[in-house]
């Protein structure tokens, strides 16, 4: 019996080892960014092996920008859309993300409803069977928190994951101005299939430098960050400029870094 315990208190003391080492690997991690530019994402190299297996190529667009050499208008614009607290709050915001939970826990709820009455139909003859219903799933995230999971983490959803996101979130905080935060982002987020970071969007949708990006342009790229290879189809639609109207009129509010 006291073997078994033994052997039960050295398994969890490596456990909280190893949980320990991986947080001091992602601190060294974050505090070498406050001086060196990251050379690439968790995010981005998944997506370089999909492009790869998928398309047996990897079509990539990637150029860093320092913070100066990115227009105001895009800086504005992404916060407007995306965190308009961004230069307030600690990295979490924490009312944001009770309100993403429990809409999502609808969703969910509806989504599940639908299925149960979709299995309780009787088949068809014939055809494909009928389609389940999938919960539209949204997120509360700050840009920190998007780039704390962009850099270092997966996109699978689990308690696990998101307290780990957590974690990063407050080192990136605390060891990173919110210029540098915004900076790191700006050079990294997606914009399209390939298409990363602000330089890259600019020439892709604009053909013009990040740095002269006027307002309206600023915006449309903007209101692309949640779904980019979904707009990207599409990147002058009446929804995304209808909404990128809107950010234009929030831009003026906005304070920067």
């Amino acid at each position: 019996m006291k073997s078994t315990l033994r052997q039960v208190a050295r398994l969890i003391a490596l456990l909280v080892l190893s949980v320990l080492a991986l947080q001091l690997y992602f601190l060294a991690r974050v505090a070498l960014m406050a001086v060196v530019d990251p050379q690439s994402t968790t995010f981005q190299r998944s997506e370089a092996w999909r492009l790869l297996t998928e398309q047996h190529q990897v079509p990539w667009s990637q150029e860093w920008q320092p913070y100066d050499h990115i227009a105001d208008a895009l800086k504005r614009a992404v916060i407007a859309s995306e965190d308009a607290s961004f230069t307030e709050h600690s990295g979490v915001e924490w009312d944001a993300v009770e309100k993403a939970w429990e809409k999502n826990q609808r969703a969910e709820a509806r989504a599940d409803r639908i299925n149960d009455r979709l299995e309780q139909r009787p088949p068809k003859a014939h055809g494909a069977p009928a389609r389940r219903a999938e919960p539209k799933i949204i997120g509360g995230s700050t840009i920190t928190q998007q780039l704390a999971k962009n850099l270092f983490l997966g996109s699978e959803r689990s308690l696990p994951r998101k307290a780990q996101e957590f974690v990063i979130t407050f080192m990136l905080e605390g060891l990173l101005s919110k210029q540098r935060i915004l900076e790191i982002y700006l050079n990294n987020v997606e914009w399209g299939e390939g298409v990363f970071g602000a330089q890259a969007a600019a020439r892709h949708y604009f053909r013009v430098d990040a740095a002269r990006l006027a307002p309206m342009q600023a915006a449309r790229l903007a209101v692309m960050l949640p779904a980019p290879k979904r707009f990207e189809k599409r990147p002058g639609s009446p929804y995304v400029v209808g909404r990128a109207g809107t950010v234009v009129a929030r831009m003026g509010a906005v304070e920067l870094p």
